[in-house]
């Protein structure tokens, strides 16, 4: 078998295995899942490890395969989207994600961009809703070596799970990097996932 060949053979194999291990477990950390995949696999060979383009191919190829009710998960999970980003229209939210991608699965939260002069202000806006959350942060790359923390903002609605990070109003001009793709993160306004929404019906 030539070389190359079975190459892309190992890298195809460590990618369903790593598609596997993220969609029962939710997690979507493509390195750890490429190096877990190849572990169980007994595959130690630094080429054969897949990019993070395989990977994700690899994941909704087993949602096609394997979830069946995955169309209508992720329909339940923009409709849920748009509803919180009329609910935090102030804050100019995009969605981003696997909610967006169409990767979304059961385990999938509902990811938003928000936008404002400082945290505080989501803050105030949430607890004067009466939302029970819980504070985080996150690292966002936007360029090499430019790496920033943001807030994030976690809470459960009508069995819905938001995770909100929070960003400068400058932000809404320049897009942190996707870590898959490496090219500016692709997130929509309330509009475009009503067209979304209206394109899965």
């Amino acid at each position: 078998m030539p070389r190359n060949h079975q190459g892309e053979q190992l890298r195809r194999r460590v990618a369903v295995e790593a598609a596997r291990l993220m969609s029962e477990t939710g997690q979507r950390d493509f390195h750890a899942a490429k190096r877990k995949a190849a572990q169980r696999l007994g595959i130690g060979d630094e080429m054969a490890l897949p990019s993070n383009q395989e990977i994700d191919a690899a994941l909704r190829e087993h949602q096609a395969l394997f979830q069946p009710e995955h169309e209508n998960r992720l329909h339940e999970l923009r409709t849920a989207a748009a509803e919180a980003m009329h609910f935090f229209a102030r804050f100019q939210p995009r969605l981003v994600g696997a909610v967006l991608d169409g990767s979304a699965d059961a385990h999938s939260a509902i990811s938003l961009h928000m936008f404002a002069e400082s945290s505080t202000d989501l803050i105030v806006f949430v607890l004067e809703h009466g939302i029970d959350f819980d504070e985080g942060a996150r690292m966002l790359r936007y360029g090499p070596g430019d790496q920033r923390e943001v807030p994030v903002i976690r809470f459960a609605a009508d069995g819905h799970a938001f995770d909100l990070s929070v960003l400068g109003i400058n932000d809404l001009r320049q897009a942190p990097l996707d870590r898959v793709s490496g090219q500016p993160m692709r997130r929509v306004a309330r509009n475009g996932v009503l067209e979304l929404i209206d394109n899965q019906t």
